[in-house]
């Protein structure tokens, strides 16, 4: 953060993407049009939450991820294998980039203001923590997985950007998409978890059965994730092999 200027750009470039996202919402709602059961207030808590995400994925996953690249690249993951910690959780937490805390700011603002026009109570905020958590654990595992993969493909920036990209229809209800579509992202690539559901446990409408299944698939994508690791790791050759 001693590159104020960088970081003020950041916030910048931060404010820039959510007032596009906004614009974007806006779009929809100013031909009276809606989403089915998605007010705009409750429409603006989805975007608050994958804003909250995008400033976790910049804080957290991003640097982390690119520095196992890194670590391949010149051999140096050597020297983490060899630490008296689990390589994994070094690997994870090693990292904290501030360039993401905009993100995070601007998220909870904009929860923070749809939820006071939608008469929303502490105990509202509290139902939703818990999915919220398994949406950040299916979001982390699945980053860390395309993480291990370079130990293969060595150079993934690339596919960073893919994963990203399906993570963008996070930014709307999973009303918003035709059916084919919100199967894919519910089934297939599961941005639903990420911000749909934890939205409507907010509201207090998130079926028992939703959150439960969100926590069956943190916990299966988190171990697979570690199970995805150690596999890599039989395929590491190590700077002196």
């Amino acid at each position: 953060m001693e590159y104020r200027v960088n970081f003020l750009l950041a916030a910048l470039s931060s404010l820039g993407n959510l007032a596009g996202s906004l614009f974007g919402l806006f779009l929809f709602y100013s031909k009276d049009y809606t989403f089915a059961g998605w007010t705009w207030d409750a429409a603006l808590l989805v975007l608050g939450i994958f804003t909250l995400l995008q400033g976790f994925s910049a804080t957290f996953l991003a640097p982390n991820l690119n520095r196992i690249v890194r670590h391949v690249q010149e051999g140096t993951l050597d020297f983490v294998l060899l630490k008296p910690i689990p390589s994994q959780f070094w690997l994870s937490t090693h990292t904290l980039s501030p360039w993401g805390m905009p993100d995070l700011v601007f998220g909870g603002i904009l929860i923070g203001y749809a939820g006071r026009r939608l008469g929303l109570g502490m105990d509202d905020y509290v139902l939703s923590v818990i999915p919220l958590l398994f949406g950040l654990i299916i979001l982390y595992s699945l980053w860390f997985m395309l993480g291990a993969t370079s130990i293969w493909f060595v150079k993934i920036y690339n596919v960073t950007e893919v994963l990203r990209g399906f993570l963008e229809a996070g930014r709307y209800p999973m009303v918003a998409y035709p059916a084919a579509y919100r199967f894919f992202f519910t089934f297939i690539v599961p941005v639903a978890f990420l911000t749909t559901i934890p939205a409507e446990a907010m509201l207090g409408r998130s079926e028992i059965t939703w959150v439960f299944g969100a926590g069956a698939l943190a916990v299966v994508l988190f171990f697979t994730s570690t199970r995805f690791w150690r596999f890599a790791l039989r395929f590491y050759t190590s700077a002196s092999s």
